[in-house]
């Protein structure tokens, strides 16, 4: 996933789709694209459960984050698009990735975690968070170990 020069461009880089599932509620999973560049990160997130027919989703709220020189442990962030309870989760997800990272980082978030087994409670709510940042910080790792690696891309240790 390393930005390679072709006739003076950064070639695009992939995203990575992968689909979690939820330990508490098998029938639902988060799907998630991740897109890793040098210089900012792409990050779109769903919910989508084994009862419901595939189909587009909603963008749900979308979130700039980028990281503060001044002030390292308070990202900074500004939403791009609203919508509803979406609008929290997507926001603290691009501002710990932009901490976790050091590199701006866009949201999409049209995750609800209503259908699960508490109906979505606090609890639920942190326990897909913390998934997710574990599995995109994996990705991330996983990029950066690579030949040439993400080029640019440092890794904070907050």
């Amino acid at each position: 996933m390393a930005d390679q020069l072709i006739n003076g461009t950064p070639a695009p880089a992939t995203p990575v789709s992968l689909s979690i599932p939820l330990p508490h509620a098998p029938t639902t999973k988060i799907s998630l694209q991740l897109t890793l560049k040098s210089h900012h990160t792409l990050l779109f997130l769903t919910t989508s459960t084994s009862d419901s027919p595939s189909a587009l989703c909603s963008l749900g709220s979308f979130v700039y984050a980028l990281p503060n020189r001044l002030n390292p442990s308070q990202p900074l962030s500004t939403p791009l698009y609203s919508m509803g309870d979406t609008l929290d989760f997507a926001t603290r997800m691009a501002k710990l990735l932009a901490k976790k990272m050091g590199v701006p980082c866009y949201v999409g978030n049209s995750m609800s975690f209503a259908g699960m087994g508490r109906g979505g409670d606090v609890e639920e709510e942190m326990e897909g968070f913390r998934l997710v940042v574990k599995v995109v910080m994996g990705e991330v790792e996983k990029a950066g170990s690579l030949v040439g690696g993400v080029g640019g891309l440092r890794l904070s240790e907050t």
